[in-house]
Order: C-alpha cells, then sequence, then structure tokens
C-alpha cells in the first residue's frame, strides 16, 4: 500500500469525553488520558491528531433507525432505552457519539490509503438498529462500514471484535448482509445474556489465559482473513478481556493483549488489508492505567505502518 503517509495515523477529539454522574462505572475520563498518553510515547504529535467533524445524520440513518436517530438528535430518548445504554443521553453524550461515529469513519478513510490507523474512541458495538445499549449510543463501525460500501469505496469488510463482550448490535445490523462478516471473540458467560449470532462467535470459557486465548486467533483468524478476502477490517481491540478488568472475566495480561494486537495486525496487513482500529471496552478506577491499556493498540499499530 504505497501512502504519502510515513507515522501511523490517530483520530481524537476532545469531545470524545463527555460528562457523567461522578462515580459512573463508565470510565469517561480514559478518552482525554488516552491522547495524552500516546503524545507522552511519542506516537502522535498534539497538533497530528485527525479531528473528525459530527456525523450527519444520513450516514447514521445507513445503519440505525430514523425515529432512533431523531430521538438521540433531539434530546428525546425514552427512559427504557437510556437505561439500556447506561446513562442518559444529553447533547455531550449525542455529540460524542456522532464525533466517534465519524472518527472510526474517519479512521477507515485513513487506513485505505496507509495501510492501518486508529480512533482513541469506538467500538460501540451494543448499539442495535433501534437502539442503543451496553454503553454505547451509536455503533461507529456499522456506520462507517455502510458509509464506505454505499460510496464504494469497499465491497467487502470484516469486523473483528475482541471485546470481551459478543458483539450483538453489529451482528444484528449486518445480519443478512453478505459484504460484511463479522467475528466475535469474547466471554461466553459474559454481557449481553442472549447472544445474537454473527458469522463466527467464539465464547471463550471464563478465565481463558494469555495462551489459550492466542491459540484460538491462531486457529481461526488467518483462514477466515483467506476466505473471505476482505479489503478493510475494522479491529474492536478492547481490553476488557484483561484479568484486571472490572467487566470481564478472561485473563489476559498486557502481554497478551499486545501479542493479540500484533497478531492481529501482521495477519491483516501481510495480506494487503487494511485495518481500522477502534478501542473498545476497557473498565476499571485507575484512568491512567487503563488508558495505557488502550495504548498497547496504538503502540502495536505505530511498529507496523507499512
Amino acid at each position: 500500500m504505497a501512502s504519502s503517509i510515513t507515522r501511523l495515523p490517530v483520530v481524537h477529539h476532545p469531545a470524545y469525553q463527555a460528562s457523567l454522574r461522578p462515580g459512573h462505572r463508565f470510565p469517561m475520563g480514559k478518552f482525554r488520558r488516552l491522547a495524552e498518553v500516546l503524545v507522552e510515547k511519542k506516537i502522535v504529535d498534539a497538533e497530528r491528531f485527525f479531528a473528525p467533524v459530527e456525523a450527519p445524520a444520513g450516514w447514521l440513518l445507513l445503519a440505525h433507525d430514523p425515529a432512533y436517530v431523531t430521538a438521540v438528535l433531539g434530546g428525546t430518548v425514552d427512559a427504557s432505552i437510556e437505561r439500556r445504554i447506561g446513562f442518559s443521553v444529553d447533547a455531550a453524550v449525542a455529540r460524542r457519539a456522532r464525533l466517534a461515529a465519524s472518527g472510526t469513519l474517519l479512521a477507515a478513510r485513513l487506513a485505505l490509503e496507509a495501510g492501518i490507523a486508529c480512533n482513541t474512541a469506538g467500538g460501540g458495538h451494543h448499539a442495535a438498529f433501534g437502539h442503543g445499549a451496553g454503553f454505547c449510543v451509536f455503533n461507529d463501525v456499522a456506520i462507517a462500514a455502510r458509509v464506505l460500501l454505499a460510496e464504494g469505496a469497499v465491497g467487502r469488510v470484516a469486523v473483528i471484535d475482541c471485546d470481551v463482550h459478543q458483539g450483538d448490535g453489529t451482528a444484528a445490523i449486518f445480519s443478512g448482509d453478505e459484504r460484511v462478516f463479522t467475528v466475535s471473540v469474547h466471554a461466553e458467560s459474559n454481557f449481553p445474556a442472549r447472544k445474537v449470532a454473527g458469522d463466527l462467535d467464539i465464547g471463550l470459557p471464563d478465565e481463558t489465559g494469555d495462551d489459550g486465548y492466542l491459540a484460538v486467533l491462531e486457529a481461526h483468524l488467518p483462514a477466515v482473513i483467506d476466505r473471505i478476502r476482505p479489503e478493510l477490517v475494522f479491529y474492536n481491540a478492547g481490553v476488557d478481556p484483561h484479568g484486571d478488568d472490572h467487566l470481564g472475566r478472561l485473563a489476559l495480561t498486557d502481554g497478551g493483549l499486545r501479542a493479540r494486537d500484533d497478531l492481529i495486525l501482521r495477519e491483516c496487513l501481510k495480506r494487503n488489508v487494511a485495518v481500522a482500529g477502534v478501542i473498545g471496552g476497557g473498565y476499571g478506577d485507575d484512568i491512567d492505567t487503563l488508558a495505557r491499556r488502550h495504548a498497547i493498540l496504538h503502540e502495536t499499530a505505530t511498529r507496523l505502518v507499512p
């Protein structure tokens, strides 16, 4: 992939961090801290983040019900849906969701040019066609994929979702869409209780560690990429499979996450498949530790920029 981009393209916006009530278990502070960590590690210069604009309604409607999009944009989301999401959808949260969707699309566009690019947000895989859920307002990967497919920028896409929770919303949105192949590697006994079948779902037993996890990836991933032959992969690099994560049930270490990211990115890039990375889930009270865990994706990608 010839490109004028010589460093890892990283997408970020300060408004990825909205305000939630004190003590909320969704660690909103990780987004700002992740950007700071990437600058500290010299992965990106502070002034060289690629900044998205808010996704227009037309993009959102490619993956979501018009009534739901109208409710989010108008600040009238039903209380029952807000409970499914896990927080109120005020103007700042709605803006954040629009920016995250646009950010994932921008990362995908950059990946198609540079081979690989990463967002500092994204991975809203529980958001389904008609509602949000599980801290996800809009499904940014589904929106980005549908925009690119509608434009004809790509004809075949894969979603490799390694968040500890099954990507039920993504599976539901793309059900029957032969242009998109969904893979979810998750803790079988974790949220959601009712899984939605994707194209390849690999449910792992609780306490699966580095060796078992990596063996599963090695057994399935290369063959899937060879068979599907996507032009673009959206990679959800959730760090909640980590053994210390507050909402996970698996037992990966930092080294295991690093090896996972390296394996997935290398298998894609050596087949000339572009990769757009999103950070997915990661939960805990220590925001700095959590942000540094998320930065493993960007560190790994930096070493692999074609």
